[in-house]
C-alpha cells in the first residue's frame, strides 16, 4: 500500500503530456470512446492541469488558518476529481449541467443551529451526481438527504471522537488473512440481532465483491470470528471498500455497528458532502463559523478539526488509488 504522506509525489510523476495520453487514450480504448487519439491528445493537458491546480490548493490549505481551510480542501478536492472524471468521460464537461456542485444546503436558523444536524440535498445535476455514477456507478436519487451526524459515522477516523463525546463505538475491527479471508469478531451477531448463518448471508449480499462461507463450525483459532472467503484477488481496495471503512492511519478495515450504514456509498462521496458544507459555511455564515471556532463551546469543533486533517491526507490518497487502478490497467 502507498505511504499516504508521499502521495503528492505520485501525482507529480502524471506531469508529462505524453503519458497522460497515452493514459487516456488506453482509457478511452477499453471503452471504445470515438476518436480516442483525438480525444486523448485534447485532454491531455486539461488533466494534468487539474491535478496541479488541485495540488495547489492542497499546498495552501497546510498553513492556512483554519477558518479558510474547507474552501481550500474542497476546491482542491474537485480539481482532482475533474481529472479522475477524464478517464471516464472524455467529454467532461459536455454541458454547463455538470459544472454545478450537485448539492445544496437548507437555509440556517440563527438560533440553536447544530453542525451534526445540519442537511446537504442531493439536486438532480451537477458534479456530485455526475462524478458519482461515472466513477462509482453510483446512481444518486434527486432530493435525498443527508445529515452531517451520518456522514461524520462514515470516517471511521473519528471514532475516538465518537467515544470520547458520546460513549458510542460505531465500528468492528475486521481482519484479512492471506488466503483472501475476510474474518469479523462474532461481536456482530449482538450489533446485528443475527444468527451467525443469517449474518453472513446478510453480509454477503451486502459487500460489493463476490464472497462464500461455510456451513461448517470455524477452527478453534477462529472460533470467535465469522469467515467470508472472498472470490476475487485484491479485493480490498481503499476506494471501494464500502460498505467496510478503511483507516488510513492504522491500514485496516471497520465493519459500522448501524444497519444503516450498511450500504455502498464510497468515501470520497462522503468527503465531498461535508466539504461542500463546510466551504459553504465559511464563506457564508461568518459569524456562526467564526464562534465555533474560538468560543470552543460545542461538540462540533473537535469533529470538524478533525475531520479536515484526515481529508487533506485522505481525499488524494484514495483518489490517487483511482488512477492507479487505469495506470495498472493500461
Amino acid at each position: 500500500m502507498f505511504d499516504y504522506r508521499f502521495i503528492w509525489q505520485s501525482f507529480n510523476a502524471l506531469h508529462a503530456a505524453n503519458t497522460t495520453q497515452h493514459l487516456l487514450h488506453k482509457c478511452y480504448e477499453k471503452t471504445a470512446v470515438p476518436n480516442a487519439d483525438k480525444k486523448s491528445y485534447e485532454n491531455s493537458y486539461p488533466f494534468i492541469y487539474y491535478l496541479e491546480h488541485g495540488q495547489n490548493y492542497y499546498q495552501l490549505s497546510q498553513n492556512a488558518p483554519l477558518s479558510i481551510k474547507p474552501v481550500l480542501l474542497f476546491y482542491g478536492m474537485v480539481q482532482l476529481l475533474k481529472a479522475c472524471l477524464l478517464t471516464v468521460d472524455p467529454q467532461y464537461p459536455e454541458s454547463t449541467s455538470v459544472l454545478a456542485h450537485g448539492v445544496s444546503t437548507r437555509k440556517r436558523k440563527k438560533q440553536s443551529y447544530e453542525f451534526f444536524h445540519d442537511e446537504v440535498k442531493v439536486q438532480k445535476n451537477g458534479l456530485f451526481s455526475h462524478f458519482s455514477e461515472r466513477m462509482f456507478h453510483v446512481k444518486q436519487i434527486e432530493g435525498e438527504k443527508f445529515t452531517m451526524e451520518q456522514l461524520f459515522k462514515r470516517i471511521p477516523e473519528l471514532q475516538n471522537l465518537f467515544t470520547l463525546h458520546f460513549q458510542q463505538q460505531l465500528y468492528l475491527k475486521t481482519h484479512i488473512t492471506g488466503e483472501n479471508t475476510l474474518l469479523i469478531p462474532e461481536e456482530a451477531l449482538d450489533s446485528y440481532h443475527m444468527t451467525s448463518r443469517r449474518f453472513l448471508d446478510f453480509i454477503t449480499q451486502a459487500l460489493p465483491f463476490p464472497t462464500s462461507h461455510s456451513t461448517e463450525e470455524s477452527d478453534d483459532k477462529d472460533r470467535n470470528q465469522l469467515s467470508l472467503k472472498v472470490d476475487k484477488p485484491n479485493f480490498l481496495l481503499p476506494l471501494a471498500s464500502s460498505p467496510l471503512l478503511y483507516h488510513l492511519y492504522e491500514d485496516t478495515y471497520y465493519l459500522p455497528k448501524e444497519r444503516e450504514l450498511l450500504s455502498f456509498f464510497p468515501e470520497i462521496m462522503t468527503h465531498y458532502l461535508l466539504l461542500y458544507n463546510l466551504s459553504m459555511i465559511s464563506r457564508y455564515e461568518t459569524e456562526w463559523w467564526s464562534e465555533l471556532l474560538h468560543s470552543y463551546s460545542s461538540n462540533d469543533y473537535p469533529f470538524i478539526r478533525q475531520f479536515l486533517a484526515v481529508s487533506a491526507d485522505k481525499v488524494p490518497f484514495l483518489l490517487y488509488l483511482f488512477l492507479k487502478e487505469k495506470i495498472d490497467g493500461v
